[in-house]
């Protein structure tokens, strides 16, 4: 579940255990910020899942501890996400930014890291931000292009993400 919404409490008890009941890790993002706008606190969704939800949130959170266990809690948006996000949209050109680009961005940061463990972290560490930037930008790109929503021809994403990225080179 992703939270862009800027509405406090939007992801309620209610809504948050019927989702965990039907899934053994569910994945929460509350991404919107500053704290007060979230969506959900890291602890109320660790606390609601019974330490089961993978939680990534818009602003720097604490770990929470819960039944023993301290689950690690990691940036969605600034860290990750955004970064990914823009840079696939603005190599495979973009008219505009969906709802499917970012659920395939989200979906795409599920899969970066080992999350069998308890309190594992939902993100990946900081050291290979650009290489998971470099992925979810690819994965939001082929959105794009699956969509149909690119202003130029494109023939291979990643060759587009690649010839789009900036490295710093002195």
């Amino acid at each position: 579940m992703i939270g862009t919404s800027t509405q406090p409490g939007a992801f309620t008890e209610t809504i948050v255990k019927e989702m965990a009941a039907h899934t053994n890790r569910p994945v929460i993002f509350p991404l919107s910020n500053p704290t007060k706008l979230a969506e959900a606190t890291a602890a109320d969704l660790i606390h609601w899942t019974e330490g089961k939800a993978l939680v990534g949130t818009g602003i720097p959170a604490a770990d929470v501890e819960y039944n023993g266990v301290t689950y690690q809690i990691g940036q969605a948006n600034n860290a990750l996400m955004y970064p990914g996000l823009g840079l696939g949209i603005i190599a495979s050109t973009a008219s505009r930014v969906t709802g499917e680009m970012l659920s395939q961005a989200s979906h795409a940061l599920g899969g970066l890291v080992d999350t069998s463990k308890p309190g594992a972290a939902v993100l990946p560490p900081v050291a290979k931000l650009a290489e998971f930037s470099e992925r979810i930008a690819e994965v939001v790109g082929q959105s794009v292009l699956d969509q149909k929503l690119n202003k130029e021809p494109i023939e291979d994403i990643k060759a587009a993400v690649k010839a789009t990225k900036w490295v710093p080179e002195y």
